[in-house]
């Protein structure tokens, strides 16, 4: 007999997974890094990617993690998406993260990863016209979010500031 943790499926840290209905995809430790689902509600189908940083390109190697950058997950993630089936005008999308978990008296934007990533994943789904009809970001709290492919809920767990539904 199959229990509810039989159907969550973990997305780690610079991480992207890939779940349909009944599971759930769950990712925690989103500080500054900002949690992408993306889901065709007519398939019940959703990816999740857990998104560290904003630009593959200031990366000092070669053999990258692509989950690890916004503009290198995301486009995997949305090809993932296609490839199971989903239609491009299905997607819609529902982020939450990009905290600003530290203070800093410096006005260098690269210590701004938090609201850096915000703008990456934003402009990713603008460009690619998948609407996001949810949101839960910036801030000071690390969050742990869950999503249901069956309800289609984004979960959204805050430190110190409880749980909400999105």
């Amino acid at each position: 007999m199959k229990t509810l943790i039989d159907h969550i499926v973990k997305v780690g840290i610079a991480d992207l997974k890939f779940a349909e209905a009944p599971m759930h995809l769950r990712t925690s430790g989103l500080g500054s890094c900002v949690g992408v689902v993306i889901y065709d509600n007519r398939l019940k189908i959703a990816g999740m990617a857990h998104v560290m940083l904003p630009d593959s390109t200031s990366a000092k190697k070669d053999n990258i993690n692509i989950y690890k950058y916004a503009d290198t997950s995301l486009p995997a993630l949305l090809q993932t998406l296609l490839d199971k089936g989903a239609r491009r005008h299905q997607l819609k999308a529902k982020i939450a993260g990009g905290a600003q978990m530290f203070s800093f008296s410096s006005t260098n934007d690269m210590l701004r990863v938090g609201e850096r990533n915000v703008i990456a994943v934003k402009e990713f789904l603008e460009n690619e016209r998948i609407p996001i009809v949810a949101e839960d970001l910036r801030g000071k709290s690390g969050r742990t979010i869950e999503f249901s492919t069956e309800t289609l809920m984004l979960n959204v767990r805050t430190v110190n500031q409880g749980t909400q539904d999105l």
